[in-house]
């Protein structure tokens, strides 16, 4: 191709703080099946191509008490190839023209392994730097060093997650590094990460900044799977859900929920009408207007629907591109028919919520990332209530070979990747909801017991929607919980010296906590065509 260069892709610098060793998953990477470009190492973005690389030569250490680990600056991007041009084509790469020294530390401060300098290049009018380089020489970088990008094959990137926050004795100026992402995302972002860092006198997360990410330009995404790698995917990967052992309200499938008895309700008939098998007879499309619901079983089968099947429930999966399609994500839905009431840790004290936080058709999931450069199993994003954590592979529980260990919390359903009591609120006061996730013989395998629902790259012949996930409703009544009073109630009995304290918290707790108007099911969320949140 005219013009083609290599970009190297960094994967430990989007954290800089690599492992002594790089990380290798427990088991071996399948070998994936040839004809399209995933897994073929290389991927196409228009004019650029582009490749990943986890080795890193490691240029200046910050000794910081996190997790024990040492934060490195060791992001580096190189180009290769050459080619003939004709003289009024701006080519895709340029070299900068000077650099801008942003920080520098001293050997003296015994944070720092040794002397580092930061370094923002400055790129040639209609080019883009795409990052900052670190050297341990204050002497500025050969201009061959790195290389800028043609602004229209780039897009805007945002600070992500704080990776460094020092200063040095010698300047007394403060200093941030921070890890980046594309400012757009989701299923039509077209950002494409390249794993470096950005470095600032403050934090500036959210903000856009004066470096850029890549754009992917093929339309076609080429190196997104095909449903043969996607099923190779879920039967490689697919983690395996643990229930507490103490759960009462258990998933089940859909149509095992439809068969039993679930009921669509609306604002113009009280009495309601059953749900055949397929979901076929719910209102479809539109948005929700508030109109219809879903409602359990009005019967005596009401208790026993209540409790979900474990043996019928299944993963309901979403395929969709991730960073610009140099990344997949297979996101897994679980449905429970109920979701449970909440617990309130108080220090050593424990309160049950009565009915707060109980409700109809709880959709829950947890996302994995899968790279489209190798197939490896990046990261998983673990959906928490109102908001949500993505932990590296590195940080996984596995099970059997590449499967993850996903710990889904007593009632509520929320996601972790370790056992254990988790507060949602402040854990140094002990103040807060309980997510208590454990080990059990309650667990579905998301490798054997799954469902493709959508991929809306690959067209309405190769994966058809079922019908319920048109259905834009709400899959449960409107419940008011007069909440407020209760936690009125428990705030009164408190000491004095605390009570300002525990409010805070209670103000900041999940909106399902004080009442909802029906969850809706997995279309109509945020993250359906956007990315997770966190």
């Amino acid at each position: 191709m005219l013009g083609c260069k290599c970009l190297y892709w960094s994967r430990g610098a989007d954290y800089m703080r690599p492992e002594p060793e790089a990380f290798v998953l427990p088991g071996a990477v399948p070998q994936w099946s040839q004809g399209s470009g995933f897994g073929g190492a290389m991927i196409k973005l228009g004019e650029l191509e582009v490749c990943q690389i986890t080795k890193f030569q490691h240029i200046w250490g910050w000794n910081m008490s996190l997790d024990g680990k040492q934060a490195r600056a060791a992001a580096k991007i190189e180009s290769h190839g050459s080619c003939n041009l004709n003289s009024n084509y701006m080519p895709p790469l340029s070299n900068p023209v000077d650099y801008s020294l942003i920080w520098c530390s001293e050997d003296g401060n015994d944070n720092f392994n040794g002397c580092g300098y930061f370094w923002l290049p400055q790129p040639p009018e209609g080019y883009k730097a795409l990052g900052y380089l670190a050297t341990n020489k204050s002497e500025k970088p050969d201009l061959e060093e790195v290389k800028c990008v043609r602004a229209d094959l780039t897009d805007g990137c945002e600070a992500y997650r704080l990776i460094v926050n020092t200063y040095s004795n010698f300047s007394k100026a403060p200093f941030v590094v921070l890890s980046m992402r594309p400012l757009h995302r989701g299923i039509y972002g077209r950002g494409v990460s390249v794993g470096s860092f950005y470095c600032s006198s403050y934090r500036g997360l959210g903000e856009e900044l004066n470096v850029a990410c890549l754009k992917n330009l093929d339309q076609g995404l080429h190196a997104m799977p095909n449903i043969d790698h996607i099923h190779a995917i879920v039967q490689h990967y697919g983690p395996t859900v643990f229930f507490h052992p103490n759960e009462v309200y258990l998933p089940s499938s859909v149509s095992w929920f439809f068969r039993n008895g679930a009921m669509l309700l609306s604002s113009h008939n009280s009495g309601g009408e059953a749900i055949d098998i397929e979901g076929s007879n719910l209102p479809c499309g539109e948005t929700n207007d508030g109109k219809y619901w879903i409602d359990l079983p009005s019967d005596t089968r009401r208790e026993n629907v209540k409790r979900g099947n474990l043996e019928s429930a299944k993963l309901y999966i979403h395929v969709k591109p991730a960073l610009g399609g140099t990344f997949t994500d297979i996101v897994m839905w679980v449905f429970c028919p109920f979701n449970g009431p909440a617990t309130l840790k108080l220090g050593m004290m424990d309160v049950a919520l009565s009915k707060i936080g109980q409700h109809v058709g709880d959709w829950e999931h947890f996302t994995l990332r899968i790279s489209n450069f190798t197939g490896e199993l990046w990261s998983i994003y673990f959906s928490q209530h109102s908001g949500g954590i993505w932990v590296d592979a590195s940080d996984l529980e596995f099970i059997e070979g590449n499967k993850a260990i996903i710990y889904s919390s007593k009632s509520g359903h929320a996601s972790f990747p370790h056992p254990g009591n988790h507060i949602q609120g402040s854990s140094k006061l002990g103040i807060g909801l309980r997510n208590d996730a454990a080990f059990s013989n309650y667990f579905i395998d998301s490798s054997k017991n799954y469902e493709i629902i959508a991929a809306e790259y690959l067209g309405d012949e190769m994966v058809k929607e079922p019908f319920w996930l048109q259905y834009m409703r709400e899959w449960g009544p409107t419940i008011v919980y007069d909440s407020r009073t209760e936690l009125d109630k428990i705030i009164k009995i408190l000491p004095v010296m605390v009570r300002y304290s525990v409010e805070s918290i209670f103000n900041k707790l999940p909106l399902e906590l004080y009442g909802e108007e029906g969850p809706t099911g997995p279309k109509e969320k945020n993250n359906w065509i956007g990315d997770e949140r966190c």
